[in-house]
């Protein structure tokens, strides 16, 4: 591999004119097709097959009002009033009158004559009826609903939005995200010691995300996208694009710190060594995602193959773009002497000197961590094991759901509206059931009996607050029937409440009849119970890729089995602190989370892929560099000093700037997104700083030479990829015949 990315390094170099304006070229034309002809994304997470699904489908068929979107609206008089006054019906029946002006609503609900309002006459609410799925309402209609509401206000009435319609779209871009951004400028700034080098790796990224993200955005014409695939795609997409660029530039910059090195020589081999090392952990990353599939949920299945493209253009423009712009570039990239210097001694010395400046003799900081990692690796090892078991006990009570509006913004309609359905009419309102029939194989004569009982069975569980009215179509073979639960949508009795309910088809199909519970939280219940058990065949599958490819990657047995075990403990820590954090209610406000619920469903396993294809970044980047010192010299123990010593400080800045990025992403409004930058970040820092730079280098030094064994039968059948770039010429090289990306070179 890396005589191959050598003689394209070089080339790219050559031809960066036409380099650089193809990918300017691929840019604009894509960008121009994705903003002007972007397609529509959606906010549901549907699954094929699962019983709230069915139930759905056969309401959209039979029964389509009833699937239609509906804005609710949800009316409070202030504290001690009510809403029995003349005022107060007069603004109500304004409201309603506005509101069923508004183009495409079919259906607008008298909150007093069909009982929708509290007990204490002072919460009311209702159902604006649209003729369309929800997604198909236009923006127009949502915004006229703001006129809906003013004769509400002006009477001094509290009114707020719930309901499918009202759902909000996932917006990126905010100072949040932005702030992430600068905070990886700064940090490349630091870790190149060059603003025009920083600048470099941000440009490269933004280019590849533009491509990504706004091609996603047009295929969304003919493929259900979530906006969330496209925030993912965006969010793994700026990581590792500037990630991969970084590790190309620094080893470019190191090259160029040596007497006498040239800029088209130390770019290609730049691009052979760092660049072999981004394109196998950029494969790992592209696999870990496009392995969503496995799972068989079309949503989750979109989202991974979003990314790994993104993941996939990343790969490429560090394998091509960069190396281009390095010759534009030149001579301006070149360190300092006195930088030149320190590598140069850092080069020259022996492994327990790495990184030892050339003013003072202080020793780098990743050569002295290095060195106390691995004076007592045992104890090291068993601290850090501990501390991450430690950390991950809080996943052992992971709930699984979707957020709703609870988990909206405090001061958002959304969770206002709930806050008040859940104080006037208790908080299973907002977690209805739908019980629905297809009564279409009972007979005529035995569909109201059949009802009846249902009826009678439904309303006498303990879990159950009330049973609203049948809505049958017009033959009577397909029935909704609202049932009320007596806690949230987040309760765990609910949950358990659906599973008593679905215990009674039984006595439906008797009837000829067929049972199906639905309702968005059933909908949410489903979904968590096929990601759970989708969750243990996607683990096995990601360990034995993992082994798989690092068995290539290093040509040793035990390197994959400690990475794989340090993947799981990363995983493990990750999931608990984000249980601690989004289930258990800690740092709520510090983190500005509305309200403590289950962990959206998806989060574990897009945790395991992309945190699979990140970690693995790291290892493939750290341990090269030590198996090319140990292959050069024999030494395992000075091979590891080595390795940190080398890569510790652009694995630092890589994994801070993956920190910085997710992190951006916490702040953002969407809970879902909140969730999954945080649980990302969390995951990365964990991953880069307490297992691949301490927790390694500790079990590199138990393991010694032993580190390195590979069966005999294994090494006759494994591929030689040559990450470190021992096949590459020596320095000093240089090519006789241009031959594209693939050149012959003899000594100079």
């Amino acid at each position: 591999m890396a005589s191959v990315l050598y003689g394209w390094g070089r080339w790219a170099v050559r031809r960066r004119g036409r380099v650089i304006g193809l990918w300017l070229l691929l840019l604009a034309t894509i960008g121009a097709l994705g903003i002007t002809l972007a397609g529509p994304t959606s906010n549901e997470f549907t699954v094929p097959g699962i019983e709230s699904q069915q139930a759905q489908d056969l309401l959209e068929r039979q029964l389509p009002e009833s699937a239609a979107g509906t804005a609710r609206l949800v009316v409070a008089a202030p504290a001690g009033q009510s809403l029995d006054t003349a005022e107060a019906r007069a603004a109500v029946q304004e409201s309603l009158h506005r509101a069923a002006a508004i183009p495409g609503v079919a259906h607008v609900a008298d909150p007093f004559e069909n009982r929708t309002v509290s007990p204490d006459l002072r919460i009311a609410f209702t159902d604006v009826q649209f003729d369309r799925p929800a997604q198909d309402v236009p923006q127009s209609a949502k915004d006229a609903l703001d006129g809906v509401a003013a004769p509400l206000r002006e009477a001094g009435l509290q009114a707020e939005f719930g309901g499918t319609v009202m759902a909000p779209d996932i917006e990126v871009g905010g100072p949040a995200e932005a702030i992430g951004v600068v905070v990886a400028f700064v940090v490349l700034a630091v870790a190149l010691g060059s603003l025009v080098a920083a600048g470099l790796p941000l440009l490269t990224a933004l280019v590849g995300v533009g491509i990504g993200v706004l091609g996603a955005q047009l295929l969304a014409n003919v493929v259900e996208m979530t906006g969330t695939a496209t925030v993912l795609a965006l969010m793994i997409g700026l990581a590792v694009g500037i990630d991969y660029a970084l590790f190309i530039i620094a080893r470019h910059r190191e090259q160029l710190a040596e007497p006498g090195s040239e800029v088209e020589e130390s770019a290609a081999r730049a691009t052979a060594t760092a660049g072999s090392a981004v394109v196998f952990a950029g494969a790992t990353v592209i696999i870990a995602l496009a392995a969503l599939a496995v799972t068989g949920i079309p949503f989750l299945t979109v989202m991974g193959l979003a990314a790994a493209a993104t993941v996939l253009l990343a790969v490429l423009v560090a394998v091509t773009l960069v190396p281009a712009l390095l010759g534009v570039l030149g001579e301006r990239l070149r360190p300092r002497p006195r930088v030149a210097k320190v590598a140069k001694v850092a080069k020259a010395g022996k492994a327990g000197k790495a990184g030892r400046a050339a003013t003072g003799g202080k020793p780098s900081w990743s050569a002295a961590w290095a060195r106390v990692v691995t004076r007592k690796p045992l104890l090291v090892l068993l601290a850090g094991v501990v501390g991450l078991l430690a950390l991950a006990m809080p996943a052992r009570d992971l709930r699984l759901g979707l957020p709703g509006n609870a988990s909206q913004p405090a001061a958002s309609t959304l969770h206002k509206s709930y806050d008040l359905l859940s104080e006037g009419f208790g908080p299973g309102f907002n977690a209805t059931l739908v019980a629905v029939v297809d009564a279409t194989g009972i007979p005529a004569e035995r569909r109201e009996p059949a009802l009846a009982e249902l009826h009678a069975t439904l309303s006498a569980d303990p879990g159950v607050a009330a049973v609203g009215r049948p809505v049958a179509n017009a033959d009577g073979s397909t029935v909704a029937v609202p049932v009320v639960p007596r806690t949230g949508p987040d309760d765990k009795a609910t949950s358990d409440l659906v599973d008593r309910l679905r215990t009674h088809k039984g006595d439906v199909t008797a009837e000829g009849g067929t049972l199906y519970i639905a309702g968005a939280t059933a909908a949410a219940i489903d979904v968590s119970g096929k990601l759970a058990d989708a969750l243990p065949v996607f683990v096995a599958l990601i360990v034995v890729l993992a082994l798989a490819l690092l068995t290539v990657a290093f040509r040793s047995v035990l390197v994959p089995l400690k990475a794989v075990l340090g993947f799981l403990l990363s995983v493990a820590a990750a999931l608990g602190i984000t249980v601690w954090v989004f289930q258990d209610g800690h740092l709520n406000g510090l983190l500005d989370i509305p309200s403590a619920g289950p962990v959206t469903s998806f989060l574990p396993v897009l945790l395991i892929g992309v945190l699979f294809g990140l970690a693995m970044d790291y290892e493939v980047f750290l341990v090269s560099r030590m198996r090319e010192h140990h292959q050069h010299t024999g030494d395992a123990a000075g091979a590891v000093t080595h390795g940190v010593a080398r890569s510790g400080r652009v694995v630092t800045a890589a994994a801070l700037i993956m920190v910085a990025v997710f992190g951006g992403f916490v702040f953002n409004h969407d809970p879902i997104i909140k969730s999954i930058g945080f649980a990302l970040a969390v995951g990365v820092f964990i991953d880069a700083f307490v297992v691949r730079m301490t927790l390694v280098p500790a079990a590199m030094a138990l393991l010694g030479r032993r580190a390195w064994w590979l069966p005999r039968r294994l090494d006759r059948i494994v591929p030689d990829v040559d990450l470190e770039g021992a096949s590459l010429p020596a320095a000093g090289t240089r090519p006789t015949v241009e031959a594209g990306p693939v050149e012959r070179v003899e000594r100079v």
